[in-house]
């Protein structure tokens, strides 16, 4: 069951703007990678729901989170389907991600009144998400729907949609303010932050600088 209140997570999504996904089998590595990201100043993560066992690993990964790393929303991705959706809840899942839209993971997540943003690529799929409660959109894949340009043209006639990206999203000034100035509430990235030369030298200290300058840009674009 999630530490925090809906508003508390929705808030701390909001407030970090950058959100990092990522899936590793061996639940010390993700703890590592979540740690670095912590000391770095990020606040919400999300590990994907990626290989068999995944959400034992999962649940090592979130008991030790709350132990350890207190304000950390810790939320999961790639679910498709409500039985996911609650498992994942029943383990600590703070917020649930998903690549699309499903009208009855929604329905689960409002129940427990849990976060749920799930991917979308069009106005019309982000019309029936916003029916079913969804407060956080995703675009997915970002680039490829569009990038920032879909996001002006979603945010000019639906102003209160709260959009974040993911896929095409890089911890650079020149991606990073593309999508802030287009409208994006926050993004997600991945494998752009979380590089294979970081996970193969466990250089946590550069991922650590990589998260804070990620979020400083973050902040001076939303000025």
């Amino acid at each position: 069951m999630s530490r925090y209140k809906k508003h508390q997570v929705l808030s701390t999504i909001f407030e970090t703007g950058v959100i990092p996904v990522f899936f590793h089998s061996d639940a010390s590595l993700c703890l590592d990678v979540i740690r670095a990201c912590y000391a770095g100043g990020i606040r919400a993560f999300e590990f994907t729901n990626r290989g068999d066992f995944a959400h034992e690993t999962f649940s090592e990964v979130s008991r030790a989170v709350q132990r350890e790393l207190d304000g950390m929303a810790l939320g999961v991705g790639s679910v498709i389907n409500p039985a996911t959706a609650d498992l994942y809840i029943q383990l600590g899942a703070d917020f649930v991600v998903s690549p699309g839209f499903v009208e009855e993971t929604a329905k689960t997540c409002n129940r427990r009144m849990i976060p749920y943003s799930p991917g979308c690529g069009s106005v019309s799929e982000i019309v029936r998400a916003q029916e079913y409660g969804v407060d956080l959109i995703k675009i997915f894949p970002g680039a490829q729907v569009g990038g920032p340009k879909f996001v002006e043209a979603v945010k000019g006639p639906m102003p209160w949609t709260m959009i974040m990206p993911t896929g095409g999203v890089e911890p650079t000034e020149a991606n990073l303010g593309a999508w802030f100035s287009a409208g994006v509430c926050c993004v997600g990235m991945g494998s752009q932050l979380i590089t294979k030369q970081i996970l193969s030298q466990k250089d946590w200290s550069s991922l650590t600088q990589m998260c804070a300058d990620s979020l400083s840009l973050v902040k001076r674009f939303r000025k």
